[in-house]
């Protein structure tokens, strides 16, 4: 059963075109958002995808597994091999972030 429509389909709807909300042809929210003194567009992925493809995120270096919802980035003048996948934390975290040197477990810390 489809949910019930509160408001009336007229000729004077004024309601918001398919184009006009920002998804992508291929799902998702897309938008563009300046960081670190570049544009970047950002796109929202649902992770519901039939692929068993896993990336690795660049904030954290940990893996995102196929079906979890996360986040596309990209700087807005570059190709498709510059998207990088992230955990939606951290994206929203990125700018709290360091640099942080990679370690192996064994490593001295100093």
């Amino acid at each position: 059963m489809s949910p019930r429509r509160n408001r009336p389909k007229g000729a004077g709807f004024s309601g918001r075109n398919a184009d006009d909300d920002g998804r992508s042809r291929y799902g998702g929210l897309q938008f563009t958002e300046s960081w670190g003194g570049e544009q970047w567009c950002v796109r929202h992925v649902a992770g519901g995808s039939t692929e068993a493809k896993s990336y690795r995120c660049p904030g954290c270096d940990q893996v995102i597994p196929s079906g979890v919802p996360h986040v596309v980035a990209w700087p807005e003048h570059s190709g498709v091999d510059e998207r990088r996948h992230w955990h939606k934390a951290c994206w929203n975290a990125k700018d709290r972030r360091t640099t942080r040197v990679q370690r192996s477990r064994n490593a001295p810390k100093y």
